[in-house]
């Protein structure tokens, strides 16, 4: 499957914060990789820039977002 891009985080990201309690963005990242079953090497995959993890950015574009949209 590969790492998701962040629109395809959303969903699973806003279903994951519905539960009113408070989530870091750590807890968040290692909570929907799970979900997507994403192995150790999708979860460590950097960005070109080679300074963050792909996964990571995604969720944390999903959170910049999420407050936007909904």
């Amino acid at each position: 499957m590969g790492v998701p891009d962040f629109q395809t985080v959303m969903l699973p990201l806003l279903k994951l914060t519905g539960d009113s309690k408070e989530h870091t963005v750590a807890e968040m990242v290692d909570t929907l990789g799970q979900e997507f079953k994403l192995t150790a090497e999708e979860r460590a995959e950097l960005l070109p820039s080679g300074k963050q993890a792909r996964f990571h950015n995604r969720v944390g574009w999903g959170v910049t977002y999420l407050p936007r949209c909904c």
